[in-house]
């Protein structure tokens, strides 16, 4: 539209009754979730644009395709966008993409996220699981001071699967055998008295301490004390990397006791699995192999470190607690 014909139109809105109003509300609303998560991208990614083949940094403008800035890299010549080698590569509809955030915030299931955004509920589920990608890796890059671990079990699911390696159960069912066994997925949290969380998924069945030297011994500071509860795989770790240990017996009832760097307990890290239960029931049962992502997904929002929509979109990129 020529500037003499918008402006005739601009001085026309102030006579547009609320309907009028609202449709025109209503109209313009996709386009400006476009404008703003095409400046929120570029806004991102502006800092540190690099070739995603050969990682040089001596790009150019190269036109524009499907409403995004286009580069080529001076030294390879490949052609790319700021969404090239990102897990939303590709992914359509990004007027849309602020709403779907939006929705992740409020941590609603799929079918409630479709209608609210307005896509099907296959769309939904996908684009969950795209901006989630690296959520899952966004963590601290070390525990230190009392760090408190602990291991939690959920039934293991193979929602959306079209091969069991088991016989079929229904919908809500329980493990077919009593106690901690292969039918039961093994979530080891450890969480240090400032907050910072690690998580990981070690498999099925109880914990071992090959998987403990796996996925916490990397992440533990050498001046730690670990905190946990009397489980021989906890013990035969520590013993075997030499780390400061206290154990706590909750079968015998002795939850806390004190000790020269501070109490020993190991409730906030109960208290951080009671939590991620609660929030998880809602979604009435995940797949096994989509745990890892809704475990950063809980950390995001456990305790309003994640608050806005630029800052979903910004981890969906790249690590912001690291």
């Amino acid at each position: 539209m020529k500037a003499p014909r918008f402006a005739k139109f601009f001085a026309q809105l102030p006579l547009l009754n609320q309907p009028q109003r609202l449709q025109v509300l209503d109209a313009l609303h996709p386009a400006a979730g476009l404008d703003r998560i095409i400046a929120l991208i570029g806004e991102i990614r502006s800092a540190g644009r690099r070739c995603p083949r050969c990682n040089s940094e001596h790009w150019h403008r190269h036109g524009r395709a499907n409403d995004l800035q286009r580069f080529r890299c001076r030294a390879c010549g490949r052609t790319f966008n700021d969404l090239t080698g990102t897990p939303l590569a590709r992914l359509r509809l990004k007027g849309k993409w602020l709403d779907y955030l939006s929705v992740l915030l409020d941590s609603l299931t799929v079918r409630a996220a479709a209608r609210r955004v307005g896509v099907h509920r296959n769309t939904a589920f996908r684009w969950r699981h795209r901006f989630l990608e690296r959520v899952k890796d966004d963590r601290p890059a070390q525990l230190s001071g009392i760090v408190e671990a602990d291991e939690t079990f959920l039934l293991e699911s193979q929602k959306g699967s079209r091969k069991l390696d088991r016989m079929p159960r229904r919908r809500g069912g329980k493990a077919a055998l009593r106690g901690i066994s292969h039918h039961l997925d093994c979530i080891l949290v450890a969480r240090d008295r400032n907050g910072n969380t690690i998580d990981a998924v070690t498999g099925r069945g109880a914990l071992k301490a090959s998987q403990l030297v796996r996925h916490l011994l990397p992440k533990l500071d050498a001046q730690a004390l670990l905190v946990t509860d009397a489980n021989a795989a906890y013990r035969r770790f520590v013993r075997e990397y030499g780390i400061a240990h206290q154990a706590v017996n909750l079968q015998a009832g002795a939850r806390v006791r004190a000790s020269a760097r501070g109490a020993i307990h190991v409730q906030n890290v109960n208290a951080y699995h009671r939590r991620f239960k609660e929030w998880l029931a809602r979604f009435h049962g995940v797949a096994s192999c989509r745990l890892p992502n809704y475990l950063g997904w809980h950390w995001a929002l456990d305790g309003g470190r994640i608050a806005s929509v630029e800052q979903l979109l910004r981890i969906a990129f790249g690590f912001i607690h690291i």
